[in-house]
């Protein structure tokens, strides 16, 4: 099977790396690495990962500069023609502000930056992302974010449940996002943003591979398409 994911690194990204060692462990296959200045991405991919860190030091709002990166243009066509499109922690920060997602991230309702394990509860099993897990599950992801908070309106909010696009939930909510939410869908289901971080939960060093399992669906996918 021929595998082709990139990984995006912005001015200030640090979990880049991580991110590209975790895909080619679920792939077998090396990441290919984007810089932000890019007008286009590398052709045919199977997988884009917009990874955390603190894309231009988190000024104006986390992502919001981010957003406007000459490499999103091509990530937004690369969403649109549905190729899974993966924002984790600052990277759900940069696609929600463009736009591909809807809501915000905000200041966690405690004022403090978290960084722990955090107990999820598995919403939605029928993405690309998420069909390696099953309904109800319970898993164990790293979380460190100190702008986690998702908010929405409730009409949004609403919508997200009501369609199953609520992928991930906090068993205990750290942050004070809307109704525990760790992590939603787009209405196609190819673009994913969540706070956790999957990537540092692919090793058993790790302390845990419930993080693998997503990156391994979105391969199966492939395969099977």
């Amino acid at each position: 099977m021929s595998w082709r994911a990139a990984v995006v690194t912005f001015p200030g990204s640090n979990c880049d790396r991580d991110m590209a060692v975790a895909l080619e462990r679920a792939s077998g296959t090396p990441a290919l690495r984007v810089w932000h200045g890019d007008s286009d991405l590398p052709e045919r991919l199977d997988f884009i990962a917009l990874p955390g860190g603190f894309s231009y030091g988190d000024y104006l709002r986390s992502g919001a500069m981010a957003a406007n990166s000459p490499i999103m243009r091509a990530v937004k066509r690369e969403a649109e023609r549905g190729v899974p499109v993966l924002g984790v922690c600052n990277g759900f920060q940069v696609i929600a502000e463009a736009g591909l997602l809807p809501g915000a991230l905000m200041r966690n309702a405690g004022q403090t930056f978290i960084c722990r394990t955090a107990d999820l509860t598995v919403d939605n099993t029928e993405s690309v992302f998420t069909r390696g897990y099953e309904q109800g599950a319970s898993i164990r992801i790293p979380v460190a974010h100190h702008d986690g908070n998702y908010f929405a309106d409730a009409d949004t909010l609403d919508r997200l449940e009501g369609e199953g696009r609520v992928a991930f939930r906090y068993g205990e909510n750290y942050n004070g996002s809307q109704r525990a939410i760790a992590g939603i869908l787009n209405e196609s289901g190819n673009v994913l943003g969540m706070m956790p971080h999957p990537e540092r939960a692919v090793d058993p060093a790790h302390g845990g591979t419930d993080g693998l399992v997503l990156f391994e669906s979105a391969v199966k996918a492939l395969a099977e398409a």
